[in-house]
């Protein structure tokens, strides 16, 4: 537990049994952890919009992997294994670099998915409306129906949350099950496809295009779909005997993450083709064309209701796990400590989960009437995303250079050269990637509309942080012996 957040103590600290003090249940296990990083880093919704700029982008994946994911995961053992506790990203930079850099890499990662999971919804739109048939296509792009059926998924994933993780965590496993089979059937598929009938991918497709301007907004999205090993760290305080746990399923979660991107990417090219793909249907699109050619087209309907599993499991894992950024804020008084309350029944935090998916819901009515389309509002709020959810990651490869540089190597797992060389690779290619999302994407039709919103709301979000931090934590102190749990 940390009192005043200064304070650690040990989860078997007498004082965490006062039924005064909030805390939380321990109910994740490795095999949870695994399958979370799959769910929450392999997200099949991500692959159509970065696999619609062509064979290129399997190079990018590559570097991706090698300079931001790998680092990433040395990055997440060595923070958790020195900063043990809830909070993840917003703990390690609060104790590394001070108060408001926490409390801002915290914000940017909560903000960041309340952006965000509207996306997973309005994917969630495009799978359910291509199951339905040719005759409902019309629905893909109809706003009413788009923000509806948002807006239900929401409610629900929300519910599940506030119920609890012991609960939430079996709709994180069956998306993670039901990524898995998606997966699966995408790549097998591709793989039956190219051996019978062959590929009209060339070298050609591999190359960087002579006009790279829409390409560039992918790596930045790329490493935005790599992002998550973070995850099980936010909830610290949800895991069992995490030390121990923690690492295996990191490099367990990341290695089969990793394979399953680059294989949807070249599937996706292989059946489909750069020009003809939807960024809300694409992986339905590509396994309707592919069972059709192979005779397989019954699978069709079981395999929407898989990646519909998927989705599900992908926004619970974001909602339940952000939602514990402001819960642990509110702890530390730099928001309303009513955030800060956990639900007396199921000991959950109920009020920091309502206000993440009130706020979405208002940025998805913004994001729907504001934009051409439903397709183009996805992109945007994916660009948003994108870069306030690698801000924290700046502060993550920073920590690992100054305790390479600082000397403060004791009670850490990894060498001064790794530190160095994980930390230097990591935070350059973080910084490049928040650039490259301002860049349009090729679905956007008015690209300064488009940078209006991208830099209008990435400020407002950063202002409203500052705001929070110095002049509401002011307005109300922390109170002194406030507990908050690890």
């Amino acid at each position: 537990m940390v009192l005043d957040g200064s304070m650690t103590r040990s989860p078997d600290d007498p004082m965490t049994s006062d039924p005064n003090q909030p805390h939380l249940k321990r109910v994740l296990g490795r095999f949870d952890l695994v399958l979370l990083f799959v769910v929450a880093v392999f997200n099949l919704n991500v692959v159509p919009s970065i696999a619609a700029n062509g064979g290129v982008t399997v190079w990018l994946w590559i570097i991706s992997l090698l300079l931001f994911f790998w680092p990433q995961g040395i990055a997440v053992i060595e923070l958790a294994h020195r900063y043990p506790g809830e909070g993840g990203v917003y703990l390690w930079a609060k104790e590394v670099f001070g108060d408001f850099h926490g409390f801002l890499s915290g914000w940017c990662y909560w903000t960041n998915n309340m952006l965000y999971v509207p996306t997973v919804m309005l994917y969630f739109v495009g799978v359910t409306v291509f199951a339905m048939g040719p005759g409902h296509a019309a629905l893909a792009d109809n706003k009413t129906f788009a923000m509806a059926a948002s807006v239900s998924l929401l409610v629900l994933l929300t519910v599940v949350n506030i119920v609890g993780l012991g609960v939430g965590k079996w709709l994180n496993n069956l998306g993670a099950i039901g990524t898995f089979i998606a997966a699966a059937v995408l790549i097998g598929l591709g793989f039956t496809v190219w051996s019978r009938f062959g590929t009209t991918v060339t070298a050609a497709d591999f190359r960087i295009p002579p006009d790279p301007r829409f390409v560039l907004n992918s790596f930045g999205v790329i490493c935005f779909g790599l992002v998550g090993l973070e995850l099980a760290s936010v909830m610290g305080d949800e895991i069992r005997d995490p030390q121990k746990t923690l690492p295996g399923a990191v490099a367990w979660g990341g290695m089969v993450s990793g394979l399953l991107y680059i294989g949807a990417t070249l599937t996706l090219l292989v059946a489909v083709g750069k020009n003809d793909i939807s960024v809300l249907q694409g992986i339905v699109q590509a396994v309707s064309h592919m069972a059709g050619k192979v005779g397989v087209a019954w699978i069709i309907t079981p395999f929407a209701v898989m990646l519909s599993l998927s989705i599900a499991g992908i926004g619970s894992a974001w909602m339940g796990g952000s939602a514990r950024i402001p819960f642990v804020a509110g702890l530390d008084s730099y928001m309303p400590a009513w955030l800060g309350k956990v639900h007396p029944k199921y000991r959950t935090p109920h009020a920091a989960l309502i206000v993440q998916a009130v706020v979405s819901l208002i940025l998805i009515v913004i994001n729907f009437y504001a934009s051409g389309g439903v397709q183009e509002a996805f992109q945007t709020m994916l660009s948003l995303a994108v870069v306030l959810q690698l801000v924290p990651f700046l502060y993550v490869f920073a920590a690992l250079l100054k305790f390479a540089f600082g000397g403060d190597l004791a009670g850490g797992r990894y060498s001064r050269g790794t530190l160095i060389v994980s930390g230097f690779c990591g935070f350059v290619t973080t910084a490049l990637g928040i650039v490259l999302a301002f860049f349009p994407a090729k679905q956007i039709t008015s690209v300064w509309r488009y940078e209006a919103k991208m830099f209008g709301f990435t400020l407002f979000f950063l202002v409203l942080a500052a705001f929070f931090f110095f002049v509401y934590g002011r307005l109300k102190p922390p109170q002194l012996g406030t507990a908050r749990p690890t």
